[in-house]
Order: structure tokens, then C-alpha cells, then sequence
């Protein structure tokens, strides 16, 4: 489920932080957080934004995840919607969702409500739906996850749909029901290296499950834009991120996101290192490298980024038939 998400403010400095050559910066003594880590104000449609959702009863990752970028997304008309409840099955040791071994009951209103919130909202032309897993229900959740993207697309056939998904325990049957429902992009994040996915991911999932969850979708639907994220200041290596990458674009994953983990709480992983921005940039050209058709990196860039959406309009407004590589700056987005 997701990744890790927290505002920025409620990190704890109980250790402070050095600067290395490798371009990272490692927590030692009682330094404040590096100053690259701020949140930006709300602006004025932020409210409009927290008001349609809330009337409607709709969750968003944003705010169940205290996503750091919650504040810019809202007010620029962006949000990821999180169905099927505030709650999720898994209890992954970097997520700040609550978790339970049952969640709630699904709400079969809410296709429809999403479609009357965004007409109410009425500044969304790209929508991002994620979920909590639901490994208590028969179907993990999977048909009501492309009840949610019918009902969109039904309702406003212009709208560009992004769904980060849950892994489905790997059941072909069950991503094909959301693959079905024809999302423009399908997001399934492996978090984290490989090394590290058994002390930071639920043990129900796991790194070969997840890439095969990417590859069934662009084998299945190569049409089907597929992207995938990972969460960096765990302990990994730059071998291991580079290792992460080059598996990702074996399976032709062709959008990646790089941002920084930061600690929800005490339960949860402790911040390894923080990466410096010097370094998430290094990252990103070893991706353009690779091939990937974009690469957003940076401390406060999480899977669903604005950057991707532009990106994303971009890319299905341009395609003849292939992939469009495209630089950011040629899209006028702030590599920072």
C-alpha cells in the first residue's frame, strides 16, 4: 500500500545529520532536519479541495498519509483519492495508513460520489485513485477499484485516470479487472531495494511479486502507461537503487518517481539518511539514461507528483503509436 508519507513538520530531530561524499546526508547527533524539506503554504483552492472531500465522505492518500506535498497538490487541483476505506490489511513498517486484519465495509455509492465531487470541484483534468489493500475481501477489492474508474471515465470521457494499485497477492485474474476498466496509467510501487523489502514491506508482498505485477500489465496492455516509485533513505545503496531501476525498465516500466522516506512515527523505520537533492538529480539522468520515458527525483517527490501528471497529458496528447521522451524543462516544470 502507498508509501511513506508525512508532513515534514512532525519529523523528529532527536538526531541530527552530517553531509558525506556520496551526496547523502546521514543522521548523527542533534542536528535539525536539512532545510531543503519544507512545505510549501495552501493557497486558495486548498480549502475547496479539503471542503468537497469531506462533504462527500471520500479519503485521500494525501491526508490519510500526511503526504508533505498536500498543501501545493490541493491548491494546484490535484489529489489522489484513496477507495475503499481509511484501512488498510497490511501493516508495512513505513506507511502512516492505519491498519486493521478487516477493513470496512466497501461503500457501493462510492464511484458515484467520486464523480459528484469532481464535478463539484471542477478543476480536475487528471485524477489519481489509489486504495488500501483488502486481502479480507474476496476479490482484494478489485472490482470495485474498476467500478471506480468506469464511473469516471463514464462520466467524463476526457478525464485522464492514473490508479496506483495494490500488488492483488499477484493474482493475474484480479489485476486484469482493473486493467479491464482502462485506466490511462497503472501505478504499482516496489517501495523499496530488494535487500530491504522484508523489513520494510508486509510479508504478503514482496519484490518479484510486485515486478510481476508490472509486467503482466505492460505485456497484457502495452498501451497501458506503467510506473512504478521507490522510497529512498532506508539504508540502501546506490548499487541497489541502480539494480531497483534497471529491473523496472526490463519489464518497460516507463515512468519512475525517487523521493525521501521520512519516519511517521515511532513504530515505523527509522530515516537511514537523507538524500540530498545533488543526488536525487544523479538519479534521475542514470534513469533518462536507462530509457525510462520520465523520471521525477527529489526529497519531496512521492508517487503521485504533479510533474508525472503533466507529463502523463503530455505524453497521450503527442503519441502516435510509441513512447515520447521529453525532458522536463521542455514541459516547464521546476526540476526541483
Amino acid at each position: 500500500m502507498g508509501e511513506s508519507l508525512v508532513l515534514v513538520k512532525d519529523i523528529k530531530n532527536s538526531q541530527g545529520n552530517i553531509f558525506s561524499d556520496s551526496g547523502r546526508l546521514h543522521q548523527n547527533g542533534n542536528s535539525p532536519k536539512p532545510q531543503w524539506l519544507t512545505i510549501r503554504p495552501p493557497k486558495e483552492k486548498f480549502i475547496s479541495v479539503r471542503q468537497t472531500i469531506k462533504k462527500y465522505g471520500l479519503h485521500t492518500i494525501c491526508a490519510e498519509g500526511h503526504c508533505p506535498n498536500l498543501s501545493e497538490c490541493w491548491s494546484g487541483g490535484t489529489a489522489t483519492f484513496m477507495v475503499m476505506g481509511d484501512t488498510c490489511t497490511r501493516g508495512c513498517r513505513f506507511c502512516n495508513v492505519k491498519t486493521a486484519r478487516q477493513g470496512q465495509p466497501l461503500d457501493p455509492e462510492e464511484p458515484k460520489k467520486l464523480v459528484s465531487a469532481l464535478k463539484e470541484m471542477g478543476i480536475f483534468d487528471y485524477i489519481v485513485i489509489t486504495s488500501v489493500d483488502r486481502d479480507d475481501l474476496e476479490d482484494q477489492g478489485s472490482n470495485h477499484f474498476a467500478k471506480c474508474i468506469r464511473a469516471i471515465k463514464q462520466d467524463s470521457p476526457e478525464m485522464l485516470v492514473e490508479v496506483l494499485i495494490p500488488d492483488f497477492r499477484g493474482d493475474t485474474h484480479l489485476i486484469q479487472n482493473v486493467i479491464d476498466a482502462k485506466p490511462d496509467v497503472i501505478a504499482h510501487n516496489i517501495e523499496t531495494v530488494e535487500r530491504l523489502q522484508k523489513k520494510a514491506r508486509d510479508g504478503r508482498a514482496n519484490y518479484p511479486q510486485s515486478l510481476a505485477v508490472l509486467d503482466y500489465i505492460k505485456k497484457t496492455s502495452p498501451g497501458t502507461i506503467t510506473k512504478s516509485s521507490l522510497m529512498l533513505g532506508l539504508g540502501e545503496t546506490e548499487e541497489e537503487v541502480i539494480r531497483a531501476m534497471k529491473g523496472l525498465r526490463a519489464i518497460n516500466v516507463e515512468i519512475l518517481t525517487l523521493g525521501q522516506y521520512l519516519r511517521p512515527s515511532d513504530w515505523h523505520l527509522p530515516v537511514k539518511e537523507f538524500i540530498t537533492p545533488v543526488k536525487f538529480d544523479n538519479y534521475r539522468h542514470i534513469g533518462e539514461s536507462m530509457g525510462f520515458a520520465f523520471v521525477a527525483a527529489g526529497p519531496m517527490v512521492r508517487s503521485s507528483y504533479k510533474a508525472g501528471e503533466l507529463f502523463v497529458k503530455h505524453i497521450l496528447g503527442k503519441r502516435n503509436g510509441g513512447m515520447v521522451r521529453i525532458g522536463m524543462d521542455k514541459l516547464g516544470i521546476d526540476k526541483s
